[in-house]
């Protein structure tokens, strides 16, 4: 099982779910782009996280914490799509993403590039904020242009009734759905605890 993490934006909960899932699935971790926090990154998390994970090397790293693209361009750097390359493992593989599908790695690629050239099925995460469901809609929209399966649709945390309802309504039956629940804390404890009771349903 190869799968790549991607989510309706910033801040919505990419890394911790994906810590569940590698919990989930005993799966290797994958971090393409690191943009900023190198003291901490994504890839730290998930190996503190977790248990018994290993975590491949980023392709790139970089120091200033924005879009990839714009990190790249202060140290001279040009990300190119032929640089990534799927690492080689036995085991399942969670792939992370940079924010949504539209953020740019270079002046014309962009995430959805990167899924659509490592030819892995998309994890889209969702949380509940105030413009969501449009953005749900459109990056589900996105995907389906790009003939890129939609794996797994995650809800993080806590929705209403109306909002849950127009974003399952979104999807095709091929997509199965995770909800995870508010997780109080981002620590070993919580993702272990949250990960031994997913439960992964259909439409």
């Amino acid at each position: 099982m190869k799968l790549f993490i991607t989510g309706i934006g910033t801040e919505i909960g990419k890394t911790v779910c994906s810590a569940i899932l590698v919990q989930y699935f005993k799966a290797d971790y994958w971090k393409p782009v690191q943009s900023g926090d190198l003291h901490y990154t994504d890839s730290d998390k998930i190996e503190n996280w977790t248990d018994h994970t290993f975590c491949h090397p980023e392709t790139y790293r970089l120091q200033l914490a924005a879009s990839p693209h714009q990190s790249a361009r202060a140290e001279n750097i040009h990300i190119r799509l032929h640089d990534f390359q799927l690492p080689a493992t036995q085991n399942s593989l969670i792939v992370e993403g940079a924010g949504g599908l539209m953020v740019p790695l270079s002046d014309d690629t962009f995430i959805i590039d990167l899924i659509e050239k490592l030819k892995l099925p998309a994890a889209l995460v969702v949380r509940n904020y105030l413009g969501c469901i449009n953005h749900t809609l459109l990056s589900i929209m996105a995907l389906q242009l790009r003939n890129i399966m939609l794996e797994y649709l995650i809800l993080n945390g806590e929705f209403p009734e109306d909002t849950e309802s127009v974003i399952l309504n979104s999807i095709t039956e091929e997509t199965k759905i995770i909800k995870i629940p508010e997780i109080k804390s981002s620590d070993k404890e919580h993702v272990t605890a949250i990960a031994k009771q997913l439960t992964i349903t259909k439409l």
